[in-house]
C-alpha cells in the first residue's frame, strides 16, 4: 500500500503547489477496512485535476479552510437553509466571482461551464442531476434563493 501511495504521489505530487493535501490511505466503512486514497484541498481548486480512482482505488476528496459566503449556512437548520453543496450554490458563486476564478486557476480563457466542472466535483452537469434526484426523492430540500 505504500508503493501505491509512493506513485500517486509522483503522478499527482505537484498539485500539491495548488494546495492538495495527500492525507491517508485507508477508511473504515460498517466496521470493513477498506483501501481510499484521501485527498483535501481548498475550495479554490481545479478538481477534473484529481481522478476518481488511480489503480483502482477510490479517491476521497475533501475541502479545507474557509467557504466562500455563497456556501455558508446554518449546519443547526440545514432543512432551512438548504443543502451546502447545491448546484445553484456553483452557480452563483462562478456568476459572482468569474475573474477570480480564471486568477486563482491561472487560466484567463476559462468558460463558465469550464468554471463550474473544476469547482463543482469534476463535472458539474453530472452533480446538478444528481442535487435535482435527491430533491425529487427528498433526500435534500430544494434550493431557495433566499437561504
Amino acid at each position: 500500500m505504500i508503493d501505491l501511495l509512493k506513485r500517486f504521489e509522483k503522478k499527482y505530487g505537484r498539485l500539491k503547489k495548488k494546495g492538495l493535501i495527500i492525507d491517508e490511505l485507508t477508511g473504515i466503512k460498517s466496521g470493513k477496512m477498506f483501501t481510499v486514497i484521501n485527498v483535501s484541498r481548498p475550495f479554490m481548486f481545479d478538481n477534473r485535476l484529481i481522478p476518481a480512482k488511480f489503480e483502482g482505488v477510490e479517491i476521497k476528496r475533501k475541502i479545507y479552510g474557509t467557504l466562500p459566503s455563497e456556501f455558508k449556512i446554518n449546519k443547526k437548520d440545514s432543512e432551512q437553509n438548504g443543502y451546502i453543496w447545491a448546484a445553484e450554490r456553483f452557480e452563483q458563486y462562478v456568476d459572482n466571482h468569474a475573474e477570480e476564478i480564471k486568477i486563482q486557476l491561472d487560466n484567463p480563457d476559462m468558460s463558465r461551464e469550464e468554471m463550474l466542472d473544476a469547482l463543482c466535483f469534476g463535472n458539474f452537469e453530472k452533480h446538478q442531476q444528481k442535487c435535482a434526484r435527491w430533491v425529487e426523492e427528498g433526500k435534500i430540500p430544494a434550493f431557495n434563493e433566499n437561504q
